[in-house]
């Protein structure tokens, strides 16, 4: 897809398939069941490529809490109804990225509530310029910079998630 503001491929695809599976294979190893929520809308071609490569038994749900990309507060309403009941279960919360972390920093903060057994963060890439988040994290990519990077889940004004690859959005 030919669009103006794609810069330059930050992950191809063949980079997107090569960091999930690395996760997969760590989820794998330390894993014999979960609870996967999916963070809502970002994560889901994340969590869908993901899971298909899960070889233990595992529950899903989702979770949503809405943001503009780039954006350092956000204090968006959490959705989440515990349809499959977290406590004193495994959990891992997956997403495209953690990009500032302060969304992800509340979601596990308000899923620790729910009192799972173990909570941890799976998500393809992560940015320098995150915050601390109280959880272990999985993840195959830390980028060098903290541009606004596009597709694969990352919408630039609530477009351009179905792009297959991670690009600079050029403004």
């Amino acid at each position: 897809m030919k669009n103006p503001i794609f810069g330059e491929v930050v992950l191809n695809k063949q980079d997107i398939e090569l960091g999930v599976e690395v996760i997969a294979k760590r989820l794998n190893e330390r894993f014999k069941e979960a609870v996967v929520i999916t963070v809502v809308p970002g994560g889901m071609l994340f969590t869908a490529d993901l899971v298909r490569r899960l070889d233990f038994d595992l529950a899903m749900d989702y979770i949503s809490c809405p943001h503009t990309p780039g954006e350092r507060h956000n204090d968006s309403h959490i959705v989440f109804h515990d349809n499959v009941g977290i406590q004193g279960r495994d959990v891992i919360l997956m997403d495209d990225a953690i990009e500032s972390g302060g969304t992800m920093k509340r979601l596990v903060e308000y899923l620790q509530a729910f009192s799972p057994n173990s909570l941890c963060i799976a998500t393809l890439f992560v940015k320098p310029g995150r915050v601390t988040i109280p959880a272990e994290q999985f993840y195959a990519y830390e980028m060098a910079t903290d541009e606004l990077l596009i597709g694969y889940g990352l919408p630039w004004e609530h477009k351009f998630r179905n792009i297959p690859y991670i690009s600079k959005l050029k403004r």
